[in-house]
């Protein structure tokens, strides 16, 4: 019986690696926007640690990792979603 091994991703701000489930995840689809813990597409992804979701530099890694401009709305969203995350 073959044995599935979780599926690892890297939180873009700490660079550490941690199993999927237990990372959110920003996704930029071509068609429908940014999207939260949905979607397919280009996608980053960040740990629960408070140290990187509270990082001064997020906005720009998040800008580099899903390669486009980010609007000042969808941070005012984000850090709803991290409030509700923890």
């Amino acid at each position: 019986m073959i044995k599935n091994s979780p599926v690892m991703r890297i939180c873009i701000s700490c660079k550490k690696t941690y199993d999927r489930n237990n990372l959110l995840k920003i996704t930029k689809d071509h068609k429908l926007g940014i999207m939260l813990n949905k979607g397919m597409g280009r996608s980053a992804y960040i740990c629960k640690s408070n140290k990187c979701y509270s990082d001064s530099k997020i906005k720009k890694k998040l800008q580099k990792a899903l390669k486009s401009n980010l609007d000042s709305n969808f941070f005012d969203i984000f850090e709803k979603e991290i409030a509700n995350y923890k």
